[in-house]
């Protein structure tokens, strides 16, 4: 007795530090979405209300049994989980603290996906592989803060950089960088300096292109950004070519309005 005493004591130490630590990641994730949700009014409405929540506390334990190597009773709360929720993890996945799984029906990470601390999963969403080889990582690696909206199909083992978004539907099939969007089907990877750019270009014109389509699926969307990114090209080869003129003590004249309303853009895709 005097020698497996210890033992029993490590074990429930162990299992005690385990509940609490789940218990602190549960704190967490309610915290987060209390940030991130408007529409959440109380704790209690989110312990109740939100799937997302009980998506992730079923998986921990999941994961848990997992790790553990009880693989079809892990799978079996993984299921459960799914049937109740409509949210289906694989004990697998990684998944790290403070995501947000925003409504929630249908979204499917598969085994080998990693999600990082702080991103926002929105319903429909698929973290799903291209092999079928076993034994090897199959899905996608997702770095802190990314978000992804609804309905999007990320597909292979590659990495979505911190911060990344990626827009509603798109299919994504290759990396992400960091801070980058990744818009269409298959997606085209927008770094943010030139959404940036893009931007202040458009709001010069007075023309709110991303508050419309951004879809880059669409011919027109496609066809206003290219004029937006021709005129922003034009206006930084004239600011160079002014510069370039008063170096050499040539005046010259100040920048004229534009004589076209540009709020008729804005009408013509309304």
């Amino acid at each position: 007795m005097a020698v497996r005493a210890p033992a029993l004591c490590w074990v429930d130490e162990n299992r005690t530090t385990t509940f609490m630590l789940m218990f602190d990641r549960l704190r967490d994730d309610i915290l987060a979405v209390r940030s991130r949700d408007p529409a959440a009014r109380s704790v209690l409405e989110i312990i109740l209300c939100y799937p997302g929540i009980h998506a992730l506390f079923l998986h921990r334990l999941a994961k848990r049994l997992w790790q553990m190597q009880f693989c079809t009773m892990a799978r079996f709360v993984s299921h459960v989980a799914r049937v109740f929720t409509g949210i289906e993890i694989h004990p697998g996945a990684t998944i790290g603290q403070r995501v947000f799984i925003d409504h929630g029906m249908g979204v499917v990470i598969g085994e080998t996906a990693v999600v990082g601390d702080d991103c926002t999963i929105y319903q429909g969403v698929t973290l799903g592989g291209t092999s079928l080889a076993r034994g090897f990582k199959r899905h996608p690696t997702l770095g802190r803060g990314v978000i992804i909206g609804a309905g999007a199909q990320i597909l292979g083992n590659f990495t979505v950089g911190d911060a990344a978004k990626i827009g509603s539907n798109a299919v994504v099939v290759k990396e992400v960088p960091a801070g980058a969007t990744a818009v269409g089907n298959p997606a085209r990877v927008l770094l943010r300096e030139d959404q940036q750019r893009r931007e202040e270009t458009a709001a010069k014109l007075g023309f709110s292109a991303y508050g419309l389509s951004p879809d880059d699926n669409d011919p027109l969307s496609l066809a206003l950004h290219g004029l937006i990114d021709h005129a922003a090209a034009q206006e930084r080869r004239i600011n160079e070519l002014t510069e370039a003129l008063q170096r050499v003590g040539i005046e010259v004249a100040a920048e004229t309005q534009m004589v076209d309303d540009p709020r008729r853009l804005d009408r013509l895709v309304d």
